[in-house]
């Protein structure tokens, strides 16, 4: 079983986390979860999720609302230096921060590894595994672009939360399929979230071009 880890920032768009973990969890992956202390908040006001007690109340709580075999979910505080995400030694395929706010953006940036979030996609930095940052945030500053351009340098991937619209959707929950759709593909992992675009429909007679 293939190990991720999905780490949930203080930016709004925990949905973007909460829809990742339930996907790589579909797709027969493990996960290995972390949500700051402000993305807790957010992710009770936007998902409805509460995120509390120690690690395995937090997987419990996340497992019921994914519809998921609890053992198939770990979480970590943030502030636990000593999780074996936080060491090169542990092994996993690739680490998502989704959403990523400005402030973990520039920490991961600069190797300021002063909280398991930014130590584990450090340590992603350092042993060449894949880092995938969803930033959310606009505008953006020439500080974010130089924050979103050093991580690239160093070997992440940057996708932000952008919508596609040639599939025509019509909830929120099929924009945010589309940005989730594209981390799985980034991850290898297989899904159905959203239609791929075939190219366009033949042109009917008399339609010119």
């Amino acid at each position: 079983m293939e190990r991720f880890i999905v780490a949930i920032t203080g930016a709004s768009g925990a949905v973007y986390g909460a829809r990742l973990i339930e996907a790589i969890v579909a797709a027969g992956g493990e996960v290995a979860c972390v949500v700051s202390g402000a993305a807790r908040e957010i992710l009770r006001d936007e998902v409805g999720w509460e995120i509390t007690g120690d690690g395995a109340a937090r997987a419990a709580t996340i497992a019921a609302a994914c519809d998921a075999d609890p053992a198939r979910i770990t979480c970590y505080r943030n502030r636990d230096g000593y999780a074996p995400i936080a060491s090169g030694s542990h092994r996993w395929r690739a680490m998502v921060v989704a959403p990523c706010s400005m402030a973990s953006l520039a920490a991961i940036a600069h190797g300021m590894a002063d909280n398991l979030i930014r130590r584990a996609a450090d340590v992603c930095l350092k042993e060449g595994r894949r880092l995938i940052l969803v930033p959310r945030e606009s505008p953006l500053s020439l500080i974010h672009l130089e924050n979103l351009a050093a991580v690239a340098r160093a070997g992440g991937q940057i996708i932000p939360p952008i919508p596609h619209f040639y599939t025509h959707p019509e909830t929120v929950e099929e924009v945010v399929a589309q940005t989730v759709a594209r981390v799985m593909d980034h991850l290898g992992l297989p899904h159905d979230l959203a239609p791929r675009w075939r190219g366009r429909r033949p042109a009917a007679p008399g339609d010119g071009g």
